[in-house]
């Protein structure tokens, strides 16, 4: 029966470190498996990430392409079907929303025109699509961005 006091590892499972620097007969003494003299013989060496010992770095040798754009500002996007949780009349802002479960982090929200509406609500927050802004006015609510 295996208990707490006869667990053991299989057999070659696990395997003994090695051990270097201990003389010539342990076959990895003086130099300690370290080759002669440079960097990597030297105690205290470590390489910069992304090094490759003077050979032209991979992130160097492939092509780049594209833009990015630091200053994007990136909008949580709501659509008009998911204001129909709402009641008629209520004011649909960023704490809203949030107590809706719509928005996460903070950051500018934008609402977009998939889905219909059919309540007339106050809508504001940060950005309206214009058709989203058609179909809310249509719907007897009102924007205020």
């Amino acid at each position: 029966m295996l208990t707490l006091n006869n667990l053991a590892p299989s057999e070659g499972a696990r395997k003994a470190k090695k051990r270097v620097g201990r003389g010539p007969g342990s076959g990895s003494g003086k130099t300690a498996a370290r080759g002669h003299k440079g960097a990597r013989a030297r105690s205290g060496y470590s390489a910069r990430a992304g090094f490759e010992g003077g050979q032209m770095p991979l992130h160097r040798r492939l092509p780049k392409r594209g833009f990015n754009n630091i200053f994007k500002k990136i909008c949580t996007l709501i659509s008009l079907d998911q204001l129909n949780v709402f009641d008629a009349g209520t004011v649909v802002d960023y704490e809203a929303l949030v107590a809706a479960g719509y928005v996460k982090k903070a950051g500018p929200v934008k609402v977009l025109a998939n889905g219909e509406i059919g309540k007339a609500l106050t809508v504001r927050v940060d950005r309206v699509s214009q058709g989203a802004k058609d179909k809310i006015i249509a719907a007897g609510g009102s924007v205020e961005e």
